[in-house]
């Protein structure tokens, strides 16, 4: 869980990577084109997970279904999220320290760099309510791109089915925990490297968003998981009339 975690938040970050460096630059086109541009690029970091292989946190959530159906404990459960979520830190801190070490926030003169603090301050601007609940929607979409990739059956199949949801969360501005800990780290160290004459972003903005961000991607995930839990569960129960021996 510590490796294939630290790898997913790598993948995500790579994610954002992508996104940061499609809206550098982005006064040229309209908002609307830019963002679906970002969410479209986003998607890479999610077809690494589940292609490649890796453990997301967003995308674990979905555990919530098994443990109401007595599949799963649920101390297991949050034993396996609470590894995996600091793992996917680690892999997102990993990513954003070699990013600035590469000198991603110099390209294009800089416009990375600054789309990077831009999308970091805005992020950091909203309040805790308005994040978690951006967190519910974001995650809402994550899980079902997750559901919609399990549905194909080759790696084409899983990329499409993964793609347009992924773009709406990205494209409407959803809060993604394990995204903004590589967007809002690479930022923080983007802005010292850059000589900034103000702080953009500080340690308390970062814990100020994850924290509501957090909590609106469990509520996300709990409520697809449990919708279809409740819907489907009928079907996994053995039928005691036809085979009262069970």
């Amino acid at each position: 869980m510590i490796l294939l975690g630290t790898l997913a938040g790598t993948y995500i970050g790579l994610g954002g990577l992508f996104a940061t460096v499609a809206l550098a630059g982005a006064d040229a086109i309209p908002f609307g084109v830019g963002q679906v541009l970002a969410g479209l690029v986003f998607s890479v970091g999610l077809a690494l997970v589940l292609v490649a292989g890796a453990e997301l946190f967003t995308g674990n959530t979905l555990m919530i279904g098994p443990v109401a159906a007595g599949q799963i404990p649920a101390s297991k459960a949050i034993r396996a999220l609470g590894i995996v979520y600091i793992a996917n830190f680690c892999g997102a801190l990993l990513l954003a320290a070699t990013a600035a070490l590469a000198g991603l926030h110099e390209a294009g003169d800089g416009a990375v760099g600054r789309a990077a603090m831009e999308l970091a301050e805005t992020k950091t601007a909203k309040g805790f309510a308005t994040t978690a609940a951006s967190g519910i929607l974001a995650n809402l979409l994550v899980c079902l791109a997750v559901w919609l990739a399990y549905a194909g059956q080759t790696v084409t199949q899983k990329i499409f089915g993964l793609l347009l949801p992924v773009a709406a969360f990205v494209a409407a501005g959803f809060e993604h925990s394990i995204a903004n800990m590589y967007l809002l780290s690479y930022a923080f160290i983007a802005q010292s490297l850059m000589d900034q004459t103000s702080t953009i972003i500080s340690f308390t903005d970062i814990w100020a968003n994850l924290v509501p961000a957090t909590i609106g991607n469990v509520i996300g995930g709990m409520l697809l998981a449990l919708t279809y839990h409740a819907t489907y569960r009928k079907y996994r129960q053995p039928d005691r009339q036809s085979h009262p021996a069970r």
